[in-house]
């Protein structure tokens, strides 16, 4: 049967029709998820019972080269032994809910900002696919923001302003807004990556903002002047007519593109009830035509 998907918001998301991930080789069904992708930005596949390299597997099929370069990881190691498997929960490497005040957690809480996985490294973050493994029994959802439907509602004068600009990525910044504090060698291994503004989707030919809560600066311009800027085109891509929100069930897959969409955690009581999710972030790379779709 064909791949097909229905709109869950008027702008930007749609739920795929049963399929099973994992049983995905053919270059036919690859390339529809990826014209998804490029309509919709964000798909939710229901009922996907992944195990880790199953879920590492398909990322590979669909997208080519993982993400492996966490910021988590210049604090410590990964619980699973593989950095392309982001650990999306609040539990220690026994399974047991952690405490309010472990740094990984504080570190974590920086997951409920406006984000975009993997832009402060270079290459960024092409897609991420984020697998439900443990649901809390309240509401622990993500949401997303579109940030071409953002783009295109900018007035023609700030788009003009917006125009060639580039950005500093940094994720130690982010975390520094919340009160979080790096030793040095953290730091060293946090540096950042520079990124332009406003980027062209390749294959849609949409153009999208590309900001986050990690962007730190303008580059040539005056840093309170240039976060101004950031701060008031992150205000105007979060309105409410821009965003899904995501109620998570157990087996969800969701994919994302991280060039044309923000997210981020919503809170819920993380050290009374067990949430665990598994990421796997691709590389935005330029695609090899293994991955291309078909003529």
């Amino acid at each position: 049967m064909e791949l097909k998907f229905r709109p869950l918001h008027p702008l930007f998301v749609a739920e795929a029709s049963t399929v099973d991930l994992r049983q995905v080789h053919d270059a036919e069904t690859l390339a529809r998820i990826r014209a998804g992708m490029d309509e919709y930005a964000v798909l939710v596949f229901r009922d996907q019972p992944f195990a880790d390299n199953e879920q590492l597997d398909f990322a590979q099929r669909l997208d080519g080269a993982l993400h492996t370069k966490l910021g988590i990881s210049a604090l410590q190691k990964n619980r699973f032994g593989n950095e392309a498997l982001g650990d999306i929960s609040n539990l220690d490497e026994n399974g047991e809910i952690i405490s309010s005040d472990n740094r990984r957690r504080m570190y974590s809480l920086g997951n409920r900002l406006w984000h975009t996985d993997a832009s402060f490294q270079d290459p960024a973050g092409h897609y991420s696919m984020l697998s439900a493994k443990v649901v809390p029994p309240v509401a622990a959802d993500t949401e997303y923001a579109d940030m071409r439907a953002a783009y295109d509602a900018l007035p023609a004068e700030i788009k003009a302003r917006c125009e060639g600009l580039h950005v500093h990525h940094s994720i130690a910044h982010s975390r520094q807004t919340l009160g979080f504090e790096f030793s040095e060698s953290e730091q060293e291994a946090l540096k950042g990556a520079i990124h332009p503004l406003i980027r062209t989707i390749p294959r849609s030919g949409r153009r999208s903002l590309y900001l986050a809560s990690h962007t730190s600066r303008i580059i040539d311009w005056p840093v309170p002047e240039g976060r101004l800027l950031l701060r008031d085109l992150i205000e105007h891509a979060t309105q409410p007519q821009f965003v899904y929100r995501h109620e998570w069930r157990v087996g969800d897959l969701v994919i994302w593109d991280n060039r044309a969409t923000m997210h981020r955690g919503r809170p819920f009581d993380d050290t009374k009830h067990r949430r665990e999710l598994r990421r796997v972030t691709t590389l935005d790379i330029v695609e090899p035509a293994a991955v291309a779709s078909p003529a």
